[in-house]
This record gives C-alpha cells, sequence and structure tokens, in this order.
C-alpha cells in the first residue's frame, strides 16, 4: 500500500514537473514576443552598464544612495554619448555649408547642376579615354542616370530617416530607462539569477566574468579602430589637400562604429567631389586608400585587440564579429562576441563535469 502511494506520488510529481515546463515554455514565449522589439535597447544598456560599472561604483561610494548613483551615472554616460556628438554634429554642418556653398559657386559659373555634371562627365571621358576605350559608354547618360538613382535613394533614405525618427527616440528612451535601473538594482538582479540556475556560484562567476570581459574587450577593439580608422582618414585627407583633415579624422572615429560602411560614410562622397571636380587622380588614390587601407583595417585591429584581451583565436573573432553584425546590426560587434565567449564557457563548464568522478558531482 505505501509502495502504491510512493508510486502515486512520484507520478503526481513527475507530471507537475513536465505541466510547469510546459506552461513555463509557453509563458517564455509569450515573454519574448513582448519583449523582443526592445531587446537590442535592452542589450545596449547592458553593454553600458558594464563599460561604466567602474564609474558607476565610484560615484556610489562617494554619494551612498542607490537612486541618486544611478541618476547620476546614467546622466553621466548620457552626456558622454550626446556632447561628442552634438559638438561634432555642429562642426560637421558648418563644414558642409562651406562645401556646399562652394559648390553653388561653381554650378552657378558652369550654367547650373546639370550642365555642371555635364561637363564633369566630358572632362571624366577625355581623362578616361587616354587610358581606356570608352568609345562605346555614354558616360554623360551614365552619370546623369547614376544621379537620378542617387537623389531618388536619397529621398527614400530621408523619408526613412524621418519614419524612424520616432523609434531611434523611443529605444534610446528604453535604453538609458534600463539602464539607471540595471545601476541601481544590478547586484539584486544577478543573485536572482544565480539562484534559480543549478550552476554552482563559482561557475555562474566565471561565465558572468567571461561576458564582462568580452564586453570590454570589444569596447577596447571598437575605440582602437575608430582611433586607427580616423588616424588614416585624416593622414589621406591632409595628403590631398582637402580641408579640416583633423574634424574628418574625428567624424570617421565616430562613423566607424558603424560596421562594414561606417568609414566609407566619409571617405567616399569626399573621392565622388574630388572626381566630378576634375580631380581623378586624388579621387581614386582616395578611393583605393579607403578601400584597401581604412576600410581593411577593421577586419585586421578589432580581431586582435578583442583575441589579446579575452584569448581567442583572432579568427574565431572575426566570424564572431562578421556573423554578429549580420544578425543584430550594430549591436553584433558586441553580442557576436559575448555570445562565443558564453559559449566557449559552457563548453568548459561541461568538460569540468564530465571529468568530475561521480561521487563529487555537485561538490
Amino acid at each position: 500500500m505505501e509502495k502504491e502511494k510512493s508510486g502515486s506520488a512520484q507520478n503526481n510529481r513527475r507530471t507537475r514537473i513536465i505541466f510547469l515546463v510546459v506552461l513555463g515554455a509557453i509563458t517564455g514565449w509569450f515573454c519574448y514576443l513582448i519583449a523582443r522589439p526592445f531587446l537590442l535597447p535592452v542589450i545596449g544598456a547592458l553593454v553600458f552598464s558594464v563599460i561604466f560599472a567602474p564609474l558607476h561604483r565610484r560615484i556610489y561610494i562617494y554619494v551612498r544612495r542607490s537612486n541618486l548613483a544611478a541618476l547620476i551615472s546614467t546622466i553621466l554616460v548620457l552626456l558622454i554619448i550626446v556632447i561628442p556628438a552634438f559638438l561634432l554634429g555642429a562642426a560637421i554642418r558648418r563644414e558642409l555649408v562651406d562645401v556646399y556653398h562652394e559648390l553653388s559657386q561653381q554650378t552657378d559659373r558652369s550654367g547650373g547642376w546639370i550642365q555642371y555634371l555635364s561637363n564633369a562627365a566630358d572632362s571624366i571621358s577625355l581623362w578616361l579615354g587616354r587610358y581606356v576605350d570608352i568609345s562605346d559608354i555614354d558616360l554623360r547618360k551614365e552619370l546623369m542616370s547614376r544621379v537620378q538613382q542617387a537623389s531618388s535613394y536619397l529621398l527614400r533614405q530621408a523619408a526613412d530617416t524621418a519614419g524612424g525618427l520616432l523609434s531611434f527616440i523611443v529605444n534610446g528612451v528604453v535604453t538609458f530607462f534600463t539602464l539607471f535601473f540595471l545601476f541601481r538594482d544590478g547586484r539584486s538582479l544577478y543573485r536572482r539569477i544565480t539562484v534559480v540556475t543549478p550552476l554552482r556560484a563559482d561557475q555562474i562567476e566565471r561565465l558572468t566574468r567571461r561576458v564582462g570581459k568580452t564586453i570590454t574587450a570589444s569596447m577596447y577593439g571598437g575605440l582602437a579602430v575608430a582611433v586607427v580608422q580616423g588616424g588614416l582618414t585624416a593622414l589621406a585627407f591632409w595628403a590631398l589637400g582637402l580641408p579640416s583633415p583633423i574634424l574628418w579624422g574625428a567624424a570617421t572615429s565616430i562613423f566607424s562604429f558603424i560596421p562594414i560602411i561606417g568609414s566609407a560614410t566619409i571617405w567616399l562622397p569626399a573621392a565622388v567631389f574630388l572626381i566630378i571636380g576634375g580631380h581623378f587622380i586624388k579621387g581614386i588614390l582616395l578611393i583605393a586608400w579607403g578601400a584597401g587601407v581604412v576600410g581593411m583595417s577593421d577586419n585586421i585591429v578589432r580581431p586582435y585587440v578583442i583575441s589579446e584581451q579575452v584569448d581567442f583565436h583572432p579568427l574565431y573573432v572575426f566570424f564572431a564579429l562578421l556573423g554578429g553584425v549580420q544578425a543584430f546590426g550594430v549591436m553584433g560587434i558586441f553580442i557576436g562576441p559575448v555570445m562565443v565567449a558564453i559559449a566557449e564557457g559552457i563548453l568548459s563548464l561541461i568538460r569540468e563535469e564530465l571529468r568530475q568522478p561521480k561521487g563529487s558531482a555537485g561538490k
């Protein structure tokens, strides 16, 4: 009788566990659907909380109040990001206004934009004709077609940008709202997570330490790329006699955080203006330098810096960055290496568990 009761209780317990697992999976899926629109802002907040954790600790030691320390830290992070971007944007705006006025004067002397571009196409045809046979190519028609396509593309992008402005603002608010609570309640949230996992405290500590180290390494990699690409772009602008090389180098440093197309946002339009203005050699040299040196430096510097910090093979880091950017966009430069770090850490823990004698498991 007692065996029957024991068996029945065991079956009931198994049924409850299965029911809870299924219910938890369904609930987890719905929670994911709810949180999915805000995953990237939340991940961004996590990244900022790790990067600026030392700053927050110092502020907390000074003020000794969780809410105030979290508020000050969040405002400082916001200012650290916004103020340089605002100052650089204002400087770039002034420079672009000067470029526009200069182009307007040139086009007015040529009889308008269409005539200016036609003259530029004729000049390019004459220059190319010295080296290759382009008699079968109507360069003027091709250039006007490309300009029309570029204008349509820019109009679409402007419309998309205006439409995405609200989304950008919402994501920014979510990021810094989440960051405040991560600064304030980060330790308690960490303790809650450790309670519900079956891992030992030392295993959780190793995983979290590795994740934090990888995020910091990704930040160092991004800063290294920013310095290198900004310096290389400034050097090219100075060597080619272009205006404000330091300003455009600083702009390249900011845009370098946008994977793949970042630095090209600065040097490619400059090269196009050089070519249209008749400075063909300079324009081609700038394109070659930008694509072959500035652009490729990202693929060398970032993996090298990250691999040195977290003891990864550079090839792992390269594919983690490439795949992360493909899957998650800009945040992929952090998410990709972090996922690889977590996977490597989990495999290490599995190896340890498998090597332990059966009687010592969990000790």
